[in-house]
């Protein structure tokens, strides 16, 4: 589950065109809830309340955080943060409504108004969606709103990759 959460995290910050370098799956996994329930039926372990998650140098907060497994070995099979995501590693953070992790099909979603900064450098949009294994991300607009990159040239953030 550590290196997931990680992935999740580190990946998410990806979309800002500041690649982050990666944390060791080593780093003890540290959160804190005002309420924890494990439901060993439904394979999933809900962190609710003020949650703050904590790996290394990144640090997730949200007001829920569902982790998921399925039925082969106990397998991560979802992780899903919702209400006030937020995302910080250094100085780039990523925010939005929610956030789902798919390890399945290699993908994270970020919704509900995603904005990701690295620096003075901002993406927003609609959906932020990351390609896990493909290393490219996807920001799309809806009907009333476009996607928006704010990047300031010769700033930190150049040569880094999306």
């Amino acid at each position: 589950m550590r290196s997931v959460f990680c992935q999740l995290m580190l990946l998410l910050l990806l979309a800002s065109a500041a690649m982050a370098a990666p944390i060791s799956g080593k780093e003890p996994l540290k959160v804190k809830s005002d309420n924890l329930t494990a439901d060993n039926e439904k394979k999933t372990a809900t962190f609710e309340g003020k949650v703050v998650a904590h790996q290394g140098e990144l640090t997730l907060y949200t007001d829920r955080l569902v982790v998921s497994s399925d039925g082969e070995g106990n397998e991560l099979s979802k992780v899903e943060a919702f209400g006030n995501v937020r995302i910080l590693q250094g100085n780039r953070q990523a925010t939005g409504g929610h956030a789902v992790y798919d390890p399945k099909r290699g993908v994270i979603l970020l919704d509900g108004n995603p904005k990701v900064m690295a620096g003075e450098d901002v993406i927003t949009g609609k959906v932020i969606t990351y390609f896990i294994n493909e290393q490219r991300s996807v920001v799309t607009g809806g009907p009333k709103e476009r996607v928006e990159a704010v990047i300031h040239p010769g700033g930190k953030n150049v040569g880094a990759k999306p």
